[in-house]
């Protein structure tokens, strides 16, 4: 039998309970979570998007994106807005503080990305990265 430790599934598992803990921990004082965070990262790069379509961008179940959206909007962080192509939907957009959010916690955001790969250097993370965006991009999409 195999160690657990020469599975890569297990391996990426294990690195992605590590990041959400450490992510989750530094945005514990704000009240919001790693997936709210994920979710102002996506509309951050977006004009707006339907919450249908967060939902399959994100890999969040549709009902899961309704509340992130809700705490959200309770904050001041984001919106629901009329949707030009249809008036009966609604696109979700951050709003202002949104954005002020994210410019604040970049830096923070980036100590706990090199907390997570501090054993590696430079090109490594570069190496990883590369290799990480093939996976993501051939399994996420």
């Amino acid at each position: 039998m195999r160690g657990l430790h020469a599975d890569a599934g297990y391996l990426l598992y294990r690195l992605g309970l590590r990041s959400g803990q450490l992510f989750n921990a530094f945005l514990q004082e704000s009240g919001l979570r790693l997936r709210h965070y994920a979710l102002m990262r996506f509309l951050a790069g977006s004009d707006g998007a339907l919450q249908r379509e967060l939902s399959n961008r994100l890999g969040y179940d549709p009902s899961a994106i309704v509340g992130l959206v809700d705490d959200l909007e309770k904050l001041g962080l984001a919106e629901r807005r009329p949707s030009p192509d249809d008036r009966r939907s609604r696109i979700v957009v951050l709003t202002e503080d949104g954005r002020a959010f994210l410019r604040d916690t970049d830096e923070a955001g980036l100590r706990v990305t090199n907390e997570l790969l501090d054993p590696l250097d430079a090109a490594e993370r570069e190496v990883l990265h590369g290799l990480l965006l093939r996976i993501a991009e051939d399994g996420l999409n």
